[in-house]
């Protein structure tokens, strides 16, 4: 793809893409979620274009693109997540425990980090426990994973092993506990963040409001705020990873926040990385029936007549640019639709050659177990849904490219 490629043949481009090398719908799993996975029904769409601004006019320039983006985040908040009402809150602290090697004498040293929102313990409050690698001089590049696992599928960062394969990579590994933050659960908006600040308000939420993805995504740059006091830390080197539902949060943690150096999205599907026009998997209808409170209000409007949003999930992709993001996902995940996540990235290449980088630099789906791509990093493995050694493996090495000294030099 050249520098000057079309977006209106990118869309038709996507129409073939779509189809090409795709038959008959997979062989589900006994139990698997009803769903439309036949690639020949996937519908005709048109995605909105990031580079033509609400006026109509064309972007053409970095300048004109941080207008671009700044309106693309507004469409999001009001159309998706809700609107995040504040950023750092002024009276937040937090409290550090060093709580030292694993028992089995790990190459990580390890400390608990408790945020306090509004500075008082009987406040809202989310922990994050930080893993270091005992051997190297730091400040060290970090990923700060949105959750605690254990991960469906595959091991979780609460797992010594991950936090053990990363610092002897040389990196840094923080969780966080959103359940802290918000519970996920439809009943759980009394116990949670967005009840709380609502409340000091004294007015209920409304429609455009945050939902619980937006109450999680503000916590990740919360514990953001923390790492860049963290010595050890290099805060200019941190990624934001999730996986599944916290794949989501990921996404729009690093498209609003742009301290996060690298965003890596794996299997986060629908209102994720994936292009929800394609109505393959997982639909708004379905996400907004069994979790209307991940979202606003609005987003449920849209759940019968999705090509009526004003965005589609390559616009999120978008907004992150020019930063580098790794979307993984996996074979047998039918419902978080791992070719539409593909497709959605090719739909955001336009705006990382604007920004005078490369993006996905390809059309041609890779096979199984091949990472392709350049800023935009892609790959689909072997297995099903969650997070194994191979994703690991993969986001590291994409880190140790874009992340370590002289990268992209």
């Amino acid at each position: 793809m050249s520098p000057a490629f079309p977006f209106r043949s990118l869309v038709a481009l996507l129409g073939l893409a779509a189809t090409a090398g795709f038959g008959l719908p997979p062989n589900l799993p006994p139990g698997y979620p009803k769903g439309q996975y036949d690639e020949d029904k996937v519908p005709s769409f048109a995605l909105p274009d990031p580079l033509v601004a609400l006026s109509g006019e064309p972007v053409t320039g970095a300048e004109a693109w941080a207008a671009r983006r700044r309106e693309i985040l507004s469409l999001f908040e009001h159309s998706v997540y809700g609107i995040t009402p504040f950023g750092r809150p002024a009276a937040m602290t937090w409290t550090t425990e060093t709580l030292g090697g694993p028992a089995n004498g790990g190459n990580f040293l390890r400390e608990e980090v408790t945020l306090r929102f509004n500075g008082t313990p009987e406040g809202p409050a989310m922990r994050v426990r930080v893993f270091l690698p005992v051997d190297g001089i730091g400040p060290f590049p970090l990923f700060l994973m949105a959750g605690t696992g254990p991960m469906p599928g595959g091991r979780g960062p609460a797992d010594p092993a991950a936090a053990a394969f990363l610092t002897a990579r040389g990196y840094g590994l923080a969780t966080c506990d959103l359940g802290m933050v918000d519970p996920d659960r439809r009943e759980g908006y009394p116990q949670g963040i967005r009840a709380y600040y609502a409340g000091l308000e004294g007015k209920p939420p409304g429609r455009d409001s945050w939902g619980t993805i937006g109450s999680w995504a503000w916590a990740m740059s919360r514990a953001m705020d923390y790492l860049e006091t963290d010595p050890e830390v290099d805060s200019t080197r941190v990624a934001v990873i999730g996986v599944s539902r916290y794949g989501k949060v990921a996404m729009w943690a690093g498209a609003q926040d742009e301290r996060f150096a690298l965003v890596v999205s794996s299997v986060s599907g629908c209102c994720g990385a994936t292009l929800v026009r394609r109505g393959y998997g997982e639909t708004v209808a379905s996400i907004t029936g069994y979790a209307p409170y991940w979202f606003s209000e609005h987003f449920r409007e849209y759940a019968d007549r999705v090509n009526d949003l004003p965005v589609d999930w390559h616009m999120l992709i978008a907004a992150i640019a020019p930063r580098p993001l790794y979307i993984a996902t996996a074979e047998q995940d039918y419902w978080n639709d791992p070719h539409g996540q593909f497709l959605a990235a090719i739909a955001a290449e336009p705006v990382y050659r604007l920004l005078g980088k490369t993006g996905l630099g390809t059309t041609e789906a890779p096979p199984v177990n091949t990472p392709v791509g350049d800023t935009i990093r892609y790959h689909c493995r072997s297995g099903g849904h969650g997070l194994n050694e191979f994703d690991w493996r993969q986001f590291a090495d994409f880190a140790d490219r874009v992340l370590k000294p002289g990268a992209g030099e």
